[in-house]
């Protein structure tokens, strides 16, 4: 089977939720209109940035549903699917690829601090995954797992199930585990990206990194990054890297996933940047921190709806 080669930026989308805690659905579809008019390569839902943890079931259903009907092909959308229980990660992939999920994104199973699963075990279970649905897995090696992933045991993944072909590096040390990866996965690794708001980015396109799966934050800001460096443009890329690492970087060591809601919100994307409980809301003076190197910067997000 041939595989799609997907490439470029494909930021988180947020979760947004009413100032009572409810799904805002009206407010998704927002997010999801603002983000291809950032004119991000794909888009990736219900991924750890996205709350997905504090979702029941049913919703994660009503927004894979909706998500892939709202978006309707104008990119393609990665629909994470993580879970310990194999028979449920499997039933999640067959729904979001019947839905029109271009990918799937899984980290290995785990719960909580201690259970996991062993590497035999972990093959079998993205084996069955596979079956169940037809299309590309990446998988996400996250701390947030707590499951180390060696470079081997990711090729021997790859190796037996070929579906397993991209792969979401966001470790320290990232640069060089790419680097590992490429050089010993050859041809069965056909995505080897990085995340965590695309702090790492220069080191890992200088790694060979394909793909970054930011936040929904800035970008557009981020896709002049991955196009000059693409393009041999390696001095351009690091200039406009250096313009942005100050808002990635306030970002990730002091909002996370509140960032973007927030900024969202100020940009008339969303009504509200709630998070749920026991998730706390950002801090006034982190707001205001936030909204200043956002304003500097103009993403988007920070304009689209006024």
């Amino acid at each position: 089977m041939a595989l799609p080669v997907y490439t470029g930026v494909f930021p988180v989308a947020p979760t947004p939720f009413l100032d009572n805690g409810d799904l805002d659905l009206e407010g998704m579809k927002r997010v999801l209109d603002c983000m291809i008019d950032q004119g991000v390569d794909g888009i990736c839902v219900l991924a750890n940035y996205s709350e997905q943890f504090v979702l029941t079931d049913e919703e994660r259903e009503t927004l894979t549903q909706l998500c892939l009907a709202h978006v309707a092909g104008r990119v393609p959308v990665i629909v994470t699917v993580s879970h310990f229980s194999t028979r449920i990660a499997a039933e999640r992939a067959a729904r979001a690829q019947r839905a029109g999920a271009a990918m799937l994104m899984l980290m290995p199973p785990y719960h909580g601090a201690t259970l996991r699963a062993d590497e035999t075990r972990m093959v079998e279970h993205f084996q069955r995954i596979a079956e169940a649905a037809p299309i590309p897995i990446m998988l996400q090696d996250a701390p947030l797992s707590g499951v180390a992933l060696s470079v081997p045991t990711m090729v021997r993944l790859a190796e037996a199930v070929p579906q397993v072909c991209y792969f979401k590096i966001e470790t320290p040390g990232t640069a060089a585990k790419l680097r590992g990866l490429i050089a010993a996965g050859g041809n069965a690794v056909i995505g080897p990206w990085d995340g965590e708001e695309s702090i790492t980015l220069m080191a890992d396109l200088d790694a060979g990194a394909t793909g970054t799966m930011s936040s929904a934050l800035l970008p557009d800001l981020i896709k002049p990054v991955v196009q000059h460096h693409a393009a041999g443009r390696r001095t351009e890329a690091a200039a406009q890297y250096a313009k942005i690492l100050s808002l990635i970087n306030y970002e990730n060591r002091q909002c996370g996933l509140r960032a973007t809601k927030t900024v969202m919100m100020e940009g008339k994307v969303i009504r509200s940047d709630h998070v749920r409980h026991p998730l706390d809301p950002i801090h006034p003076a982190t707001r205001e921190g936030l909204l200043e190197l956002a304003r500097e910067l103009q993403p988007l997000a920070l304009r689209w709806g006024h």
